[in-house]
């Protein structure tokens, strides 16, 4: 009984002491614009769901099927675990990255699946993986006559991962959407993220999310992110441009690296955009339009080399989707959507620096090394420019 309450009390000290080392963005003292709900993440709005699948092992010199490996999946259900259709829409800003089904999600406005993202070479075992989960839990119930399109989302890890090991498997994909749940957000170094980069520094997974009131009525926003791209010096956190202050600080990650032919600024970024506002596809489009003012706003330029692409969608009218029904729907007014637009920018800005702020340092294939952001350093250029908050 002693032993397992040591372990026990074990467990919660180095969970403790992950956390304690793993602050967010506001807890730094960065100023960002908006009200965020109360976990701050896309799972702010209810029925939304993360998981990971997150996979480490090796050190040393690329050994391809052998490693290091730093790769993942990360699996995002609008409605939990349940065939529910939700408007959706989606959008490319630079397009030299991959995300599947999405035009069925144009043609027919609706999104059938979990939304599933990891590394560039993996997009075809997690879409396979997927639709055999469809399979084996009756996704679709009693029709015995259905397609689907699953959506799978990518950006390169192959700066730190054995990309061409492919070590991402069906268990993998599975453990994500098992791991999936209504709470926290783990982010930083953690499911699809795991080998990602941003902005000169470790990048990963974020999320953030805004409290909206339109006309007397809340709404929820929540964003989550894959964070894979950028140069150091277009580095800028609440309009202060600590690219350019940290440049000389930390050797750049792709400093020591011989073996990587990855150019500065190259790297992709994924971006989920969910909410409960009641809006149609064609507004949703509109919302994933207004995500690279926020990328833009951390430093993104959609360099020739990145994939930047979004998928917004709306848990509202849950009863809109039928094959043979006609439904009734309620949406918001163009004219009342603006709240929205602001809100989407505010939470793509802030879910950027929440990756860069939870990541650690990495090091990966052939010793090559990602530094994490040295909050201490951003906290001292924050002040500089007096845009600390106590």
């Amino acid at each position: 009984m002693i032993l397992r309450l040591l372990i026990f009390l074990g467990i919660l000290l180095v969970t403790f002491s992950t956390e304690a080392q793993r602050p967010r963005a506001r807890e730094l003292g960065i100023p960002f614009n908006g009200i965020p709900g109360p976990l701050n993440s896309i799972t702010d709005v209810k029925g939304v769901e993360v998981g990971h699948s997150t996979i480490i092992s090796g050190r040393g010199i690329n050994e391809i099927g052998k490693g290091p490996v730093r790769t993942g999946v990360t699996a995002i259900f609008p409605r939990g675990k349940k065939y529910s259709p939700v408007y959706a829409n989606w959008y490319s800003l630079n397009g030299n990255g991959e995300m599947t089904g999405t035009t069925w999600i144009t043609e027919s406005g609706f999104l059938e699946t979990p939304i599933m993202i990891t590394n560039t070479n993996s997009v075809g075992v997690v879409r396979d993986a997927v639709l055999k989960w469809f399979v084996d839990v009756n996704w679709y119930g009693d029709d015995d006559w259905w397609y689907i399109y699953p959506v799978v989302a990518e950006t390169y890890d192959g700066f730190l991962n054995d990309i061409y090991g492919f070590h991402v498997k069906e268990e993998h994909v599975w453990e994500a959407i098992t791991n999936a749940n209504p709470g926290k957000v783990e982010e930083g170094n953690v499911g699809g993220g795991t080998g990602m980069l941003s902005l000169g520094f470790k990048g990963g997974i974020g999320s953030s999310s805004r409290m909206i009131t339109v006309n007397g009525q809340k709404y929820t926003l929540g964003v989550l992110v894959q964070s894979n791209f950028g140069a150091k010096k277009n580095l800028t956190i609440a309009g202060v441009p600590v690219g350019i202050e940290l440049m000389d600080t930390l050797n750049s990650v792709y400093n020591g690296a011989p073996d990587s032919r990855r150019k500065e600024g190259d790297g992709s970024i994924i971006v989920v955009v969910a909410t409960d506002a009641p809006l149609m596809p064609h507004q949703l489009k509109r919302l994933t339009q207004r995500v690279p003012i926020g990328i833009g706003n951390t430093g993104g330029r959609g360099s020739n080399g990145s994939g930047d692409i979004f998928v917004a969608f709306s848990t509202a009218n849950e009863d809109a989707f039928s094959r043979t029904e006609v439904t009734e729907v309620d949406v918001l007014s163009n004219g009342l959507i603006t709240p929205l637009f602001e809100a989407t920018v505010q939470a793509t800005e802030e879910a950027i620096i929440n990756a860069m702020v939870a990541a650690e340092t990495m090091d990966g294939i052939n010793g090559n090394k990602a530094y994490a952001l040295p909050h201490d350093m951003v906290i001292q250029v924050m002040k500089k420019y007096n845009r600390w908050k106590e």
